[in-house]
């Protein structure tokens, strides 16, 4: 049972205690590095749906600019039927400010869903990596 023939040898004995630094050292560098290089790469995905939500919103409010300068002249023209032109602008201005009040909360709304820009996922991935070394030094 107690062969020592059969028996692995632990795979750092013949390490010294400097080698063991340096390794320990060279790994840091190389977990640090590709802690980096997740975070970059979560910041350009995140950077790229703002910039792309932020076109797009802007593409729409300037469609949209179009459309409710015609509107807006034909609601104002219905309304001169039955009122004086000043009350039917009045009326319709009115009810564009309610409008775009409505339309910013929502797009106020959609922008913080796409907040915190910090990298989360990577700054998740050091606290664990930060406990492992941890709890690996207090063995």
């Amino acid at each position: 049972m107690n062969d020592p023939v059969h028996r692995p040898a632990p795979a750092h004995d013949h390490d010294s205690t400097s080698a063991l630094v340096k390794q320990a050292a060279e790994q840091m560098t190389k977990l640090v590095r590709q802690e980096l290089r997740l975070a970059q790469a979560e910041m350009q995905a995140k950077g790229k749906r703002f910039g792309m939500g932020g076109g797009l919103f802007g593409g729409a409010g300037l469609v949209a600019v179009l459309a409710l300068q015609a509107f807006v002249a034909a609601a104002i023209a219905a309304l001169a039927l039955a009122l004086p032109v000043w009350a039917s602008a009045l009326i319709v201005a009115g009810a564009l400010a309610v409008l775009a009040a409505v339309l910013a909360a929502v797009g106020k709304r959609e922008v913080s869903r796409a907040a915190p820009p910090a990298p989360e996922k990577t700054i998740a991935s050091v606290k664990a990596d930060v406990a492992e070394i941890k709890e690996r030094v207090h063995r």
